[in-house]
Protein backbone atom coordinates (compact mmCIF):
# COMPACT_ATOMS: atom_id res chain seq x y z
CA UNK A 1 0.00 0.00 0.00
CA UNK A 2 1.31 3.45 -0.89
CA UNK A 3 2.00 5.97 1.83
CA UNK A 4 0.71 9.53 1.84
CA UNK A 5 4.27 10.82 1.74
CA UNK A 6 5.10 8.85 -1.40
CA UNK A 7 5.29 10.88 -4.63
CA UNK A 8 1.91 10.61 -6.34
CA UNK A 9 2.25 10.20 -10.11
CA UNK A 10 -0.30 12.09 -12.20
CA UNK A 11 -3.20 10.12 -13.64
CA UNK A 12 -2.92 10.53 -17.41
CA UNK A 13 -6.68 10.67 -17.96
CA UNK A 14 -6.95 13.84 -15.89
CA UNK A 15 -5.63 17.37 -16.27
CA UNK A 16 -3.57 19.56 -13.91
CA UNK A 17 -6.65 21.27 -12.46
CA UNK A 18 -8.23 17.87 -11.73
CA UNK A 19 -5.15 16.84 -9.79
CA UNK A 20 -5.09 20.10 -7.85
CA UNK A 21 -8.74 19.81 -6.80
CA UNK A 22 -8.40 16.16 -5.77
CA UNK A 23 -5.25 16.89 -3.77
CA UNK A 24 -7.20 19.59 -1.96
CA UNK A 25 -10.02 17.11 -1.29
CA UNK A 26 -7.51 14.59 0.10
CA UNK A 27 -6.11 17.25 2.43
CA UNK A 28 -9.65 17.89 3.69
CA UNK A 29 -10.21 14.16 4.20
CA UNK A 30 -7.19 13.96 6.54
CA UNK A 31 -8.94 16.36 8.93
CA UNK A 32 -11.25 13.50 9.86
CA UNK A 33 -8.54 11.01 10.81
CA UNK A 34 -8.99 9.80 14.36
CA UNK A 35 -12.49 11.25 14.64
CA UNK A 36 -14.80 9.45 12.22
CA UNK A 37 -14.44 5.71 12.93
CA UNK A 38 -15.92 3.36 11.92
CA UNK A 39 -16.65 5.52 8.88
CA UNK A 40 -14.04 6.48 6.30
CA UNK A 41 -12.45 9.93 6.31
CA UNK A 42 -13.65 11.59 3.10
CA UNK A 43 -13.01 14.99 1.56
CA UNK A 44 -15.10 16.73 -1.09
CA UNK A 45 -14.84 19.90 -3.18
CA UNK A 46 -17.38 21.47 -5.55
CA UNK A 47 -16.02 23.51 -8.44
CA UNK A 48 -18.00 25.64 -10.87
CA UNK A 49 -15.94 25.80 -14.11
CA UNK A 50 -18.18 28.60 -15.43
CA UNK A 51 -17.28 30.87 -12.51
CA UNK A 52 -13.93 32.37 -11.57
CA UNK A 53 -10.72 32.15 -13.56
CA UNK A 54 -10.96 29.49 -16.30
CA UNK A 55 -7.16 29.14 -16.23
CA UNK A 56 -7.50 27.86 -12.67
CA UNK A 57 -10.28 25.45 -13.58
CA UNK A 58 -13.08 27.53 -12.11
CA UNK A 59 -14.18 28.60 -8.66
CA UNK A 60 -14.58 26.51 -5.52
CA UNK A 61 -18.15 26.93 -4.28
CA UNK A 62 -18.14 24.35 -1.50
CA UNK A 63 -15.87 22.09 0.49
CA UNK A 64 -16.37 19.60 3.27
CA UNK A 65 -15.04 16.57 5.09
CA UNK A 66 -16.53 13.80 7.23
CA UNK A 67 -17.51 15.21 10.59
CA UNK A 68 -16.75 13.76 14.04
CA UNK A 69 -18.62 10.54 14.65
CA UNK A 70 -18.80 9.91 10.90
CA UNK A 71 -21.70 12.23 10.09
CA UNK A 72 -22.56 14.40 8.27
CA UNK A 73 -20.70 12.93 5.33
CA UNK A 74 -18.31 15.06 3.29
CA UNK A 75 -20.76 15.43 0.40
CA UNK A 76 -23.54 16.62 2.69
CA UNK A 77 -21.23 19.22 4.25
CA UNK A 78 -20.20 20.44 0.79
CA UNK A 79 -23.77 20.62 -0.46
CA UNK A 80 -24.78 22.66 2.57
CA UNK A 81 -21.94 25.12 2.00
CA UNK A 82 -22.47 25.43 -1.76
CA UNK A 83 -26.25 25.79 -1.58
CA UNK A 84 -27.78 26.83 -4.91
CA UNK A 85 -24.32 26.94 -6.49
CA UNK A 86 -24.28 23.15 -6.35
CA UNK A 87 -26.28 23.10 -9.58
CA UNK A 88 -23.86 22.70 -12.45
CA UNK A 89 -20.92 21.96 -10.15
CA UNK A 90 -18.13 19.48 -10.66
CA UNK A 91 -17.61 17.39 -7.52
CA UNK A 92 -14.24 15.97 -6.50
CA UNK A 93 -14.66 13.35 -3.80
CA UNK A 94 -12.02 11.04 -2.33
CA UNK A 95 -14.31 8.00 -1.95
CA UNK A 96 -17.29 6.81 -3.95
CA UNK A 97 -20.51 8.48 -2.68
CA UNK A 98 -22.66 6.11 -0.66
CA UNK A 99 -25.80 4.68 -2.24
CA UNK A 100 -27.40 2.91 0.72
CA UNK A 101 -29.87 4.23 3.25
CA UNK A 102 -28.23 4.46 6.65
CA UNK A 103 -28.80 7.03 9.36
CA UNK A 104 -28.74 9.63 6.57
CA UNK A 105 -29.96 9.64 2.97
CA UNK A 106 -27.57 8.32 0.30
CA UNK A 107 -25.00 10.90 -0.80
CA UNK A 108 -25.37 9.80 -4.42
CA UNK A 109 -29.05 10.77 -4.34
CA UNK A 110 -28.23 14.12 -2.73
CA UNK A 111 -25.73 14.95 -5.48
CA UNK A 112 -28.30 14.04 -8.13
CA UNK A 113 -31.03 16.15 -6.51
CA UNK A 114 -28.72 19.15 -6.23
CA UNK A 115 -27.98 19.18 -9.94
CA UNK A 116 -24.28 18.31 -9.79
CA UNK A 117 -23.23 17.53 -13.38
CA UNK A 118 -19.78 15.95 -13.02
CA UNK A 119 -18.31 13.74 -10.27
CA UNK A 120 -14.66 12.70 -10.08
CA UNK A 121 -13.98 9.93 -7.56
CA UNK A 122 -10.56 8.94 -6.26
CA UNK A 123 -11.49 5.35 -5.43
CA UNK A 124 -14.41 2.95 -5.35
CA UNK A 125 -15.73 2.16 -1.87
CA UNK A 126 -15.00 -1.52 -1.07
CA UNK A 127 -17.83 -1.63 1.47
CA UNK A 128 -20.20 -4.31 0.07
CA UNK A 129 -23.12 -1.94 0.66
CA UNK A 130 -21.64 0.42 -1.95
CA UNK A 131 -18.89 -1.17 -4.09
CA UNK A 132 -19.70 0.56 -7.38
CA UNK A 133 -23.42 1.08 -6.85
CA UNK A 134 -22.94 4.77 -5.98
CA UNK A 135 -21.12 5.42 -9.26
CA UNK A 136 -23.73 3.41 -11.16
CA UNK A 137 -26.55 5.47 -9.65
CA UNK A 138 -24.84 8.72 -10.62
CA UNK A 139 -24.28 7.52 -14.18
CA UNK A 140 -27.89 6.36 -14.48
CA UNK A 141 -28.94 9.90 -13.59
CA UNK A 142 -26.90 11.28 -16.49
CA UNK A 143 -23.97 12.58 -14.41
CA UNK A 144 -20.52 12.43 -15.98
CA UNK A 145 -18.48 10.21 -13.63
CA UNK A 146 -14.73 9.57 -13.66
CA UNK A 147 -12.88 7.33 -11.22
CA UNK A 148 -9.31 6.54 -10.23
CA UNK A 149 -7.80 10.02 -9.79
CA UNK A 150 -5.04 9.76 -7.12
CA UNK A 151 -6.49 6.45 -5.94
CA UNK A 152 -3.26 5.35 -4.24
CA UNK A 153 -3.20 8.49 -2.11
CA UNK A 154 -6.87 7.96 -1.27
CA UNK A 155 -6.11 4.41 -0.12
CA UNK A 156 -3.43 5.77 2.20
CA UNK A 157 -5.79 8.25 3.84
CA UNK A 158 -8.28 5.47 4.47
CA UNK A 159 -5.82 2.69 5.30
CA UNK A 160 -7.67 2.04 8.55
CA UNK A 161 -11.15 1.86 7.03
CA UNK A 162 -9.87 -0.36 4.20
CA UNK A 163 -8.09 -2.64 6.66
CA UNK A 164 -11.28 -3.29 8.62
CA UNK A 165 -13.18 -4.03 5.40
CA UNK A 166 -10.50 -6.18 3.77
CA UNK A 167 -8.78 -7.82 6.79
CA UNK A 168 -11.30 -7.47 9.64
CA UNK A 169 -8.74 -5.66 11.79
CA UNK A 170 -7.53 -2.08 12.23
CA UNK A 171 -4.42 -0.60 10.63
CA UNK A 172 -1.66 -0.68 13.24
CA UNK A 173 1.20 1.82 13.46
CA UNK A 174 3.95 1.05 15.94
CA UNK A 175 5.42 4.28 17.30
CA UNK A 176 8.68 4.26 19.22
CA UNK A 177 11.30 6.80 20.27
CA UNK A 178 14.82 5.47 20.67
CA UNK A 179 18.47 6.31 20.87
CA UNK A 180 20.60 5.46 17.85
CA UNK A 181 21.11 1.94 19.19
CA UNK A 182 17.39 1.17 19.39
CA UNK A 183 17.01 1.54 23.15
CA UNK A 184 13.99 3.22 24.76
CA UNK A 185 15.31 3.61 28.30
CA UNK A 186 18.54 3.64 30.28
CA UNK A 187 19.55 0.75 32.52
CA UNK A 188 17.73 2.48 35.39
CA UNK A 189 14.50 2.40 33.41
CA UNK A 190 14.51 6.18 32.94
CA UNK A 191 13.14 7.17 29.51
CA UNK A 192 12.17 10.86 29.80
CA UNK A 193 13.22 12.31 27.55
CA UNK A 194 15.13 10.52 24.78
CA UNK A 195 13.84 12.76 21.99
CA UNK A 196 13.39 16.53 21.99
CA UNK A 197 10.32 18.79 21.97
CA UNK A 198 9.81 18.79 18.17
CA UNK A 199 9.73 15.00 18.03
CA UNK A 200 7.38 14.81 21.00
CA UNK A 201 5.01 17.29 19.33
CA UNK A 202 4.97 15.14 16.20
CA UNK A 203 4.20 12.14 18.38
CA UNK A 204 1.18 13.93 19.79
CA UNK A 205 0.00 14.66 16.24
CA UNK A 206 0.16 10.94 15.52
CA UNK A 207 -2.08 10.37 18.53
CA UNK A 208 -4.62 12.82 17.13
CA UNK A 209 -4.73 10.92 13.83
CA UNK A 210 -5.60 7.56 15.37
CA UNK A 211 -8.70 6.10 16.99
CA UNK A 212 -6.83 4.28 19.75
CA UNK A 213 -3.52 4.43 21.61
CA UNK A 214 -2.61 0.87 22.57
CA UNK A 215 -0.14 0.23 25.38
CA UNK A 216 0.74 -2.50 27.84
CA UNK A 217 0.55 -2.84 31.58
CA UNK A 218 4.36 -2.76 31.78
CA UNK A 219 4.44 0.76 30.38
CA UNK A 220 1.60 1.83 32.67
CA UNK A 221 3.38 0.58 35.80
CA UNK A 222 6.79 1.94 34.77
CA UNK A 223 5.80 5.38 33.44
CA UNK A 224 2.30 6.19 34.78
CA UNK A 225 1.47 7.84 31.43
CA UNK A 226 -1.57 9.93 30.53
CA UNK A 227 -1.51 9.09 26.81
CA UNK A 228 -3.52 12.09 25.68
CA UNK A 229 -2.97 14.58 22.87
CA UNK A 230 -1.55 17.73 24.40
CA UNK A 231 -0.96 19.82 21.28
CA UNK A 232 -2.40 23.31 21.56
CA UNK A 233 -5.72 23.41 19.76
CA UNK A 234 -5.95 19.62 19.48
CA UNK A 235 -6.64 18.74 23.10
CA UNK A 236 -10.06 17.41 22.12
CA UNK A 237 -8.46 14.97 19.67
CA UNK A 238 -7.21 12.52 22.29
CA UNK A 239 -8.03 8.97 21.19
CA UNK A 240 -9.33 6.12 23.30
CA UNK A 241 -6.58 4.72 25.55
CA UNK A 242 -6.43 0.91 25.55
CA UNK A 243 -4.28 -1.01 28.03
CA UNK A 244 -3.38 -4.66 27.46
CA UNK A 245 -3.56 -5.80 31.07
CA UNK A 246 -4.16 -9.57 31.47
CA UNK A 247 -4.42 -9.46 35.29
CA UNK A 248 -6.16 -6.08 35.67
CA UNK A 249 -3.15 -4.48 37.36
CA UNK A 250 -3.79 -0.93 36.12
CA UNK A 251 -3.55 1.19 39.29
CA UNK A 252 -6.54 3.00 40.68
CA UNK A 253 -5.84 5.86 40.94
CA UNK A 254 -3.35 6.56 38.15
CA UNK A 255 -2.96 9.24 35.49
CA UNK A 256 -4.96 7.06 33.12
CA UNK A 257 -7.91 6.63 35.46
CA UNK A 258 -7.81 10.27 36.55
CA UNK A 259 -8.07 11.54 32.95
CA UNK A 260 -11.07 9.53 31.78
CA UNK A 261 -12.99 12.79 31.43
CA UNK A 262 -10.43 13.75 28.75
CA UNK A 263 -10.38 10.45 26.84
CA UNK A 264 -12.02 7.04 27.38
CA UNK A 265 -10.02 4.22 28.96
CA UNK A 266 -10.47 0.59 27.93
CA UNK A 267 -8.62 -2.14 29.84
CA UNK A 268 -8.25 -5.50 28.09
CA UNK A 269 -7.99 -8.31 30.63
CA UNK A 270 -7.59 -12.07 30.52
CA UNK A 271 -9.56 -14.86 32.18
CA UNK A 272 -7.36 -14.84 35.29
CA UNK A 273 -7.96 -11.19 36.19
CA UNK A 274 -9.53 -10.89 39.67
CA UNK A 275 -13.09 -9.66 39.47
CA UNK A 276 -12.44 -7.24 42.32
CA UNK A 277 -9.75 -5.45 40.32
CA UNK A 278 -12.01 -5.34 37.27
CA UNK A 279 -14.73 -3.76 39.39
CA UNK A 280 -12.26 -1.20 40.76
CA UNK A 281 -11.54 -0.10 37.19
CA UNK A 282 -15.22 -0.01 36.30
CA UNK A 283 -15.95 2.09 39.38
CA UNK A 284 -13.82 4.97 38.06
CA UNK A 285 -15.32 4.87 34.57
CA UNK A 286 -12.97 2.52 32.72
CA UNK A 287 -14.46 -0.04 30.37
CA UNK A 288 -13.15 -3.54 31.02
CA UNK A 289 -12.92 -5.91 28.05
CA UNK A 290 -12.45 -9.55 29.02
CA UNK A 291 -10.80 -11.84 26.48
CA UNK A 292 -10.39 -15.62 26.73
CA UNK A 293 -7.42 -17.82 26.06
CA UNK A 294 -4.25 -16.14 27.26
CA UNK A 295 -0.98 -18.00 26.65
CA UNK A 296 1.61 -17.78 29.40
CA UNK A 297 -0.19 -14.77 30.83
CA UNK A 298 -0.22 -12.98 27.45
CA UNK A 299 -3.24 -12.13 25.36
CA UNK A 300 -3.40 -13.01 21.67
CA UNK A 301 -2.55 -9.81 19.72
CA UNK A 302 -4.67 -10.86 16.74
CA UNK A 303 -7.71 -11.34 18.97
CA UNK A 304 -7.09 -7.91 20.52
CA UNK A 305 -7.14 -6.21 17.10
CA UNK A 306 -10.18 -8.19 15.98
CA UNK A 307 -12.00 -7.13 19.15
CA UNK A 308 -11.13 -3.48 18.51
CA UNK A 309 -12.41 -3.76 14.93
CA UNK A 310 -15.70 -5.17 16.21
CA UNK A 311 -15.98 -2.02 18.33
CA UNK A 312 -15.57 0.23 15.29
CA UNK A 313 -11.86 0.99 15.63
CA UNK A 314 -9.99 1.46 12.34
CA UNK A 315 -6.61 3.01 13.27
CA UNK A 316 -4.41 1.93 16.19
CA UNK A 317 -1.22 3.60 17.43
CA UNK A 318 0.89 1.13 19.41
CA UNK A 319 2.88 3.03 22.06
CA UNK A 320 4.29 0.31 24.23
CA UNK A 321 7.39 -1.31 25.63
CA UNK A 322 9.56 -4.00 24.13
CA UNK A 323 7.44 -7.01 25.11
CA UNK A 324 4.16 -5.83 23.59
CA UNK A 325 5.97 -4.43 20.54
CA UNK A 326 7.60 -7.81 19.98
CA UNK A 327 4.27 -9.60 20.41
CA UNK A 328 2.60 -7.63 17.62
CA UNK A 329 5.70 -7.66 15.42
CA UNK A 330 6.15 -11.43 15.70
CA UNK A 331 2.48 -11.93 14.84
CA UNK A 332 2.97 -9.89 11.63
CA UNK A 333 0.40 -7.32 12.74
CA UNK A 334 2.51 -4.15 12.44
CA UNK A 335 1.56 -2.34 9.23
CA UNK A 336 3.61 0.80 9.72
CA UNK A 337 6.51 2.01 11.85
CA UNK A 338 6.87 5.58 13.10
CA UNK A 339 10.42 5.47 14.47
CA UNK A 340 11.71 8.57 16.23
CA UNK A 341 15.48 8.43 16.61
CA UNK A 342 17.60 10.69 18.82
CA UNK A 343 21.35 11.28 18.31
CA UNK A 344 22.40 9.50 21.51
CA UNK A 345 23.71 6.09 22.50
CA UNK A 346 22.55 4.27 25.65
CA UNK A 347 24.19 0.88 25.22
CA UNK A 348 23.34 -2.77 25.55
CA UNK A 349 22.33 -2.44 29.20
CA UNK A 350 19.47 -0.19 28.14
CA UNK A 351 15.94 -1.39 27.33
CA UNK A 352 15.40 -2.37 23.68
CA UNK A 353 12.42 -1.06 21.73
CA UNK A 354 11.54 -4.61 20.71
CA UNK A 355 12.09 -7.58 23.01
CA UNK A 356 13.60 -10.87 21.75
CA UNK A 357 11.55 -12.52 19.00
CA UNK A 358 13.57 -15.74 18.45
CA UNK A 359 14.50 -14.78 14.90
CA UNK A 360 16.97 -17.41 13.66
CA UNK A 361 18.05 -15.75 10.42
CA UNK A 362 18.00 -12.23 8.92
CA UNK A 363 16.20 -13.79 5.97
CA UNK A 364 13.17 -14.55 8.17
CA UNK A 365 13.09 -11.23 10.03
CA UNK A 366 10.11 -8.91 9.42
CA UNK A 367 11.08 -6.42 6.73
CA UNK A 368 9.86 -2.88 6.11
CA UNK A 369 10.62 -0.26 3.48
CA UNK A 370 11.23 3.36 4.35
CA UNK A 371 8.74 5.81 2.89
CA UNK A 372 9.67 9.04 4.67
CA UNK A 373 12.46 10.66 6.64
CA UNK A 374 11.61 13.87 8.50
CA UNK A 375 14.13 16.02 10.38
CA UNK A 376 12.86 17.25 13.75
CA UNK A 377 15.65 19.49 15.02
CA UNK A 378 18.38 17.03 16.07
CA UNK A 379 16.00 14.06 15.98
CA UNK A 380 14.70 12.15 12.97
CA UNK A 381 11.33 10.53 12.27
CA UNK A 382 11.55 7.58 9.90
CA UNK A 383 8.36 6.02 8.61
CA UNK A 384 8.27 2.50 7.24
CA UNK A 385 5.66 0.23 5.69
CA UNK A 386 5.55 -3.54 6.03
CA UNK A 387 6.75 -5.63 3.13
Amino acid sequence: MAHLTDPVPPSPAFGPADHAWMRAALALAKRGLGRVAPNPAVGCIFVRPDLGDPLCGGRVVGRGWTQPGGRPHAEAETLAQAGALSKGAHAYVTLEPCSHQGKTAPCADALISAGVTHVTVAMIDPDPRVSGSGVARLKDAGINVRTGLLSDAARVVNAGFLSTIERARPWLTMKTATALDGTIAARTGESQWITGPAARRRGHLLRAENDVILTGIGTVLADNPTLTCRLAGLEDRSPIRVVVDPRAETPVPSKLTESIDMAPLWVVTGPDAPEGKRNDLRSVGAEVISLPGSTGGRLNPGVILQTLAERGITRVLLEAGGSLNASFMAADLVDELAWFRAPSVIGADGTPAIAPMAVNSPATAPRFHRVATIDLDDDVLERYLRG
